[in-house]
């Protein structure tokens, strides 16, 4: 087999498409199928440096590693980094091509890119046995369905069978499903091979005659009930959905080691970006890690982190409005731990120029770090190796801000004073060592007897959890039908579903 395909569409935004993609790609690894991951057009504030310095998706990396394949720019050729809520950063090829509004994207610049990712992803199909590709949102967005790259626009040039996953567990899945499949073209109809349900809790026999009368509805199978699982702490999309309440993970970890817990509290900072710096934390035992935006939700956290954002003067600005910059700076005070971490980092320092983010010109910062950030056209791309605290640490670097360190000690390209440490580094948690000392200085400067686990390894937990994603796959799904679609691509004969797009 070589170059067969198949599109994960969803009926909604965070219907699954990203953690089945992942998924399907560990289950046909591990049947010995060179596989890769793709996805067209990706809109997202959590990335990923590759080994070329090129700018993907997390998501798709998180992908390649179901797939045990390197991450490559190929993998996610268009990722939207947004600004606001009516303008992104456009990133091409993994480097960032300027900023756009959605009207002007979707009005005619993304057109232009359809070529790139086809591209792309004939690259891919040409290079290994099968292609997964992801698709955004739903692929029944009628209004955007005429400059589509990543849905029905990819599945109909490259003749791509499309399995539809649905989220049961927000119910109305059946009449997802079925008016997902009849918005859409007959030409895009004859695509849609089946559906996919996911997050099912309960008894699947009595799901089975509903699943009978979409079958007879559509003319479609059910290909698949994957039950809900807990704790798959897999990389997702977009920070902005982050619940402010909720913990970072469902995951089930093992007690605490020392006689005392550590709390960590994350500042839900505005268009934060690479929230999942903190997932190796909350795989810690004995470290509760959850997201806050209030400041007497600090007064208990023997760590706060201040994490990355596409904004770090509207990140300052929402701190000091919420009363949180001035609970930062009696933590400094008082030696309690503060991180900051890539836009957190900058928003710690003295003083910002920026005159590319945001275009405010010279700004004061929280005043916590003795450095000066001043923002560039160019972006830093890279994925830095270096050593902290007596430990080997690797990292990666996202960030159009180059800081000037002039004081405290140095600290991952960054600096540290007293209890408050800054790094542009994102992902230097991951590195076991590192992130256990690191612990292990804010349990000291806590008063915590907070011991860090001996043998954590967050890389082998990772692994366990896309081993589970293959599971899911392999134990719930008919993986004979989804193997013969990636094979043999479209089936013939599938009904057209009326009315179909206006």
């Amino acid at each position: 087999m070589r170059g067969g395909g198949l599109l994960v569409a969803g009926t909604t935004s965070d219907a699954g498409k990203s953690v089945v993609t992942a998924g399907i790609c560990r289950w046909l690894v591990r049947r010995g199928i060179k596989v890769a991951p793709f996805k067209g057009q990706n809109m997202s504030l959590n990335s990923f440096v590759t080994r070329e310095g090129a700018e993907i998706g997390r998501a798709q990396a998180m992908q390649a590693q179901a797939a045990r394949v390197e991450p490559s720019a190929l993998m996610n050729p268009v990722l939207l980094k947004p600004g606001s809520d009516r303008s992104s950063q456009v990133v091409l090829m993994g480097k960032p091509v300027g900023e756009m509004s959605a009207r002007g994207y979707h009005g005619g610049r993304q057109q232009t890119l359809f070529e790139p990712v086809m591209a792309c992803l004939e690259e891919l199909r040409g290079t290994y046995d099968a292609v997964i590709c992801e698709g955004a949102g739903s692929p029944a967005e009628i209004n955007l369905r005429r400059t589509d790259i990543v849905n029905m626009g990819i599945a109909r040039a490259a003749r791509l069978p499309v399995v539809v996953v649905g989220d049961i567990d927000r119910g109305g899945v059946f009449a997802q499903f079925f008016g997902t499949t009849a918005l859409l073209a007959p030409e895009d109809q004859e695509l849609v091979a089946g559906y996919l349900v996911n997050k099912f809790r309960g008894d699947v026999t009595l799901l089975e005659p509903g699943l009978d009368m979409l079958h007879g509805l559509t003319g479609r199978p059910t290909l698949g009930v994957l039950p809900y699982a807990h704790g798959l702490g897999i990389d997702e999309e977009d920070g902005l959905r982050v619940s402010l309440r909720g913990t970072v993970r469902e995951s089930v970890v093992a007690p605490p080691v020392g006689a005392d817990v550590l709390r960590v509290a994350v500042c839900a900072v505005p268009l934060m970006s690479n929230f999942t710096d903190v997932d190796a934390l909350a795989a810690e035992p004995g470290v509760v890690v959850r997201f806050v935006d209030r400041p007497e939700e600090l007064v208990d956290a023997d760590l706060v982190v201040v994490p990355g954002t596409r904004g770090t003067v509207k990140a300052l600005a929402w701190l000091r409005e919420r009363g949180l910059a001035d609970a930062l700076a009696r933590r400094a005070a008082e030696g309690r731990p503060v991180l900051g971490i890539c836009g957190g980092f900058q928003a710690l320092a003295e003083r910002i120029e920026d005159d590319v983010e945001s275009r405010a010109g010279v700004v004061d910062g929280l005043g916590l770090l003795p450095v000066r950030v001043r923002f560039g056209v160019e972006k830093t791309l890279a994925r830095p190796v270096g050593e902290a605290l007596g430990e080997r640490v690797e990292g990666y670097e996202i960030h159009h801000g180059v800081a000037t360190v002039e004081g405290g000690e140095p600290f991952l390209d960054g600096c540290r004073v007293g209890a408050v440490w800054g790094t542009h580094w994102h992902g230097s948690l991951e590195s076991d060592g590192f992130r256990r000392a690191f612990l292990r200085e804010v349990a000291a400067a806590s008063g915590r007897r907070f011991v860090p686990a001996p043998d954590t390894s967050f890389g082998a937990l990772r692994e366990e959890q896309l081993d589970r994603l293959g599971d899911l796959i392999e134990e719930h799904a008919d993986t004979d039908a989804l193997l013969r679609l990636i094979e043999e691509g479209v089936p013939a004969g599938l009904p057209f579903v009326p009315p179909g797009a206006p």
